[in-house]
């Protein structure tokens, strides 16, 4: 009894002492406050991680047409991933949506396009390693090449995405 005990034992063993793998969180929102100059990431209602970004070149109010320099506000989706970013990877941010085509249109103006969340070239790194962090993109959001090597493994394509002023 003994020994069949110990067999037991010695094969249970691995199972009870193997450390858990640690899941991946599935991240179902984004939330980029633009006056901060954070991109957070949700699992639920909570949070789970935050990055310093930067943005459009002209990054206070909403874009308003293409070449303003502006970081569009309002929510969105993730609708494509790219891994053949000129920044590293990106993630494409579904601007414009109706309303701001609409907006665009009644001003008599092109709403722009290719917003994304991206990396950083190695220019505008060094910047970054120096403490200094300028607002570069045509009206994207930035973070670091690491950074975006993180948020493009934890985002899929249809996570919404709010960009708040």
């Amino acid at each position: 009894m003994r020994t069949a005990l110990a067999v037991l034992f010695l094969f249970l063993l691995p199972i009870v002492s193997a450390p858990a793998a640690q899941a991946k969180p599935h991240v179902d929102s984004i939330l980029v406050e633009k006056s901060k100059r954070v991109l957070t990431l949700y699992a639920g209602n909570k949070p789970i991680k935050t990055y310093r970004v930067v943005l459009g070149g002209n990054p206070t109010g909403d874009k308003e047409q293409e070449g303003d320099g502006r970081t569009p506000e309002g929510r969105y989706t993730i609708d494509a991933k790219n891994p053949q970013s000129s920044f590293h990877l990106s993630l494409h941010v579904s601007y414009p949506s109706k309303h701001d085509r609409a907006a665009a249109r009644a001003k008599g103006v092109p709403p722009g396009g290719a917003i994304m969340i991206h990396g950083t070239p190695e220019s505008i790194a060094a910047l970054y390693a120096a403490g200094v962090y300028p607002d570069w993109t045509a009206g994207c959001v930035a973070v670091t090449n690491g950074e975006m090597d993180e948020i493009f493994k934890l985002v899929r394509v249809g996570t919404p995405i709010v960009i708040k002023p």
